[in-house]
This record gives C-alpha cells, sequence and structure tokens, in this order.
C-alpha cells in the first residue's frame, strides 16, 4: 500500500498512470515479483485491479471483485446493477451475501467502506465512514 500511496503521490490525479507505474515495480522487483496477489484501486473516475503479473485491468462498469468468492459477487452486482432503488452500498451487500451462498470459502462476515462525497464552497471534500 505505500509504494501505491508514494506512486498517487507522484502522479498526482493520475490513478490509472500510478497503477501502471506500481505494476512495472511489482514486475521488475525481486521480491514483489513472487507476490501472487490482487488489489484493487479506485477513485471516482476509474476501477482498476492490478496483479501480481504487471497486468492492470480497468472494469467496463466500475464494478471489481477480488477473492475466492469474487467472481460470484462480481456476477451478482452486474445483475442487480439495474434494479431501480438500489444503491452502491445495496448492490454491495446483496452481491456479498450471494456470494457467501454460493462460495465454501466466503463468508457472510464483512466490512462496508462507504465513502461520501461533500460539494462545498472550498471544494470537494471525502468523508468516510465504516460499517459491519
Amino acid at each position: 500500500m505505500e509504494r501505491l500511496e508514494k506512486r498517487i503521490e507522484m502522479y498526482p490525479g493520475q490513478v490509472t498512470r500510478a497503477c501502471v507505474e506500481l505494476s512495472k515495480l511489482w514486475r521488475t522487483d525481486k521480491y514483489l515479483r513472487r507476490l501472487e496477489a490482487l488489489l484493487i484501486v479506485v477513485d471516482k473516475d476509474v476501477s482498476l485491479t492490478l496483479d501480481g503479473t504487471g497486468n492492470v485491468i480497468e472494469s467496463n462498469d466500475g464494478i471489481v471483485a477480488v477473492g475466492s468468492g469474487g467472481s460470484y459477487a462480481l456476477a451478482a452486482a452486474r445483475a442487480l446493477l439495474d434494479v431501480p432503488d438500489y444503491d452502491a452500498e445495496m448492490i454491495c451487500k446483496k452481491s456479498m451475501d450471494v456470494a457467501a451462498e454460493l462460495c465454501v470459502y466466503t463468508n457472510n462476515n464483512y466490512t462496508t467502506e462507504i465513502i461520501e462525497i461533500q460539494k462545498s464552497d472550498e471544494g470537494d471534500k471525502n468523508k468516510s465512514k465504516s460499517k459491519k
């Protein structure tokens, strides 16, 4: 995470470029290149998934998922995207519940992070809260 934060500081406002630079480092670093992991990076404009082989994958619809039940949650979220009156939080919770029911390695104990963007006279201010 620290390496990603450094890249984001190097390229302010350019999350995609910061992720590509991190990916290059990930591929070439002696220790990181052996790390088989997935990392999700999201801002208000783009949703990216980084993998240990150096791929930076952009989601077409802004929905991303990782983990053993990730593909189940991803499919459920895409199906629920068109349901009227479902906001992002509701889609996320329902998708995680579907994944927990289908995948033996996924349970229904999860934490939801909600990031609310509030506009003020001084510009945008981000405020986050956690729910369980």
